[in-house]
């Protein structure tokens, strides 16, 4: 089979969306029954309400989608949409409840939700961040919510509970506080708690939530997920952070690592034609670097000043990364999100820049959740809730709108054909 073959086989097998931005965090699903076209009322298999707030994606594994939400009776509370500075905020006074839930699939009905913690909340949040930012993750067997500075919840597919493991809350930067989403590998859970105290990276038992090892980490707060890398020369833990990106072996010793990313690390790593790519880009940054590492790195592999490749970095670029948003590959092209509106291309294999900065709409002004990629387009969603449709390829094409009129922020769920959307007051499920 050639490789396009092989890809389309093994997008089209993929019928669960495990983790944030599906299997392999590639944001990428080929299906000819996924839609293109939708609104408040087309397309539209089921809409139903979600109770409180939450930025965090919903996954799924068979008929079951699962979500979290920090639900309060504080209505002013509400996310706010677009980039600017500050956003800082106390802790609010009154009680809240976090929740984990699920979904059946085919109806949109709560199958059960669980109430892991109560209380006044022990932390602040940016205002457009939420208590409930960090995606769950699932092998079908155990789900696993996890709540950055609450704790880690992990509930069979009943919703029976297996094992809690509570944390002492922390300080992040400004008071923005958390969202990172775990990682499954094997028998073991990944969390990476970047924070302003003291900041580690841990291994669990999945099974039982026994800490297998736990390793500090000379970073303050950011907000990027790990990402499990299988090279084919080796598995690696690959975390990003503003002083360095680092790979870890699967016992928590250092293999490589580099410096260069911004002051704020937000976008997850990922894979695609046999590289990682790894990006940041703060918008009060001069320095926001796309990193395109290769296979089998070792020590310190930091670019001297001028260059823009070496041994092991295919292709950097000083200033291309977003802030936000996590980029996409799409065939041979790497397509990048800009926050404020903007699409880029660039040679997925060599970082030459195929289009440059491509405003998507003059009334767009802030995307936060990540582009994703299917049957020969890729996919925007704005804070707005309107979704543009771009064809894929060297010449960049708008080819449609699709609106909700709900504030969004969370990247959508791609599997069997639909498309499971969260707003920021529903979850829908859009098919044809």
């Amino acid at each position: 089979m050639t490789s396009l073959a092989v890809y389309l086989a093994i997008s089209l097998a993929a019928n669960n969306w495990p983790q944030f931005r599906g299997p392999g965090s590639t944001g990428a699903a080929d299906d000819p029954a996924l839609p293109d076209k939708w609104s408040k009322t087309e397309n539209v298999v089921w809409k139903v309400p979600v109770e409180g707030l939450g930025w965090s994606s919903p996954v799924v594994w068979g008929d079951r989608i699962f979500l979290t939400t920090v639900i309060s009776a504080d209505s002013k509370e509400a996310p706010k949409k677009g980039l600017y500075f500050g956003g800082e905020r106390p802790a609010p006074a009154d009680e809240h409840r976090w929740v984990a839930m699920c979904l059946d699939f085919k109806t949109g009905k709560t199958l059960w939700q669980r109430e892991v913690f109560k209380g006044a909340p022990p932390f602040s949040r940016h205002m457009k961040n939420t208590y409930a930012s960090e995606t769950p993750v699932t092998d079908g067997s155990l789900v696993y919510f996890y709540f950055g500075n609450i704790g880690l919840f992990a509930f069979d597919m009943n919703g029976k509970q297996q094992w809690e493991k509570k944390f002492t809350p922390v300080k992040t930067r400004y008071g923005w506080g958390t969202a990172s989403s775990p990682v499954l590998h094997k028998g073991h859970l990944y969390i990476v708690n970047d924070n302003d105290d003291k900041s580690w990276l841990a291994a669990l038992d999945k099974k039982t939530g026994k800490e297998i090892w736990q390793v500090d980490r000379d970073e303050k707060s950011n907000w990027s997920t790990p990402f499990v890398w299988e090279s084919g020369k080796r598995t690696e833990l690959i975390v990003t952070g503003t002083k360095r990106v680092r790979s870890y072996d699967l016992d928590g010793k250092v293999l490589w690592e580099f410096g260069g990313m911004s002051s704020i690390v937000i976008p997850t790593p990922f894979t695609q034609h046999g590289l990682l790519y790894l990006t940041s880009g703060y918008v009060g940054d001069q320095n926001r670097p796309v990193y395109v590492v290769k296979p089998g790195a070792k020590g310190d592999i930091t670019l001297a000043k001028g260059e823009t490749s070496s041994e092991f970095v295919q292709w950097y670029l000083p200033q291309a990364g977003p802030y936000n948003t996590t980029p996409v590959v799409y065939g041979d092209y790497y397509y990048t999100l800009l926050d404020r509106g903007f699409l880029t291309c660039h040679d997925a294999r060599t970082g030459k820049e195929i289009y440059g900065k491509q405003r998507i709409d003059e009334a767009a002004g802030a995307f936060t959740s990540s582009p994703w990629a299917s049957n020969g387009k890729i996919f925007t969603l704005s804070e707005d809730g309107d979704t543009y449709v771009i064809q894929a390829g060297p010449q960049y094409k708008l080819l449609g709108k699709n609106s909700l009129d709900e504030m969004a922020m969370a990247t959508p769920a791609l599997v069997r054909g639909n498309l499971i959307l969260r707003t920021a007051s529903n979850l829908y499920r859009i098919g044809k």
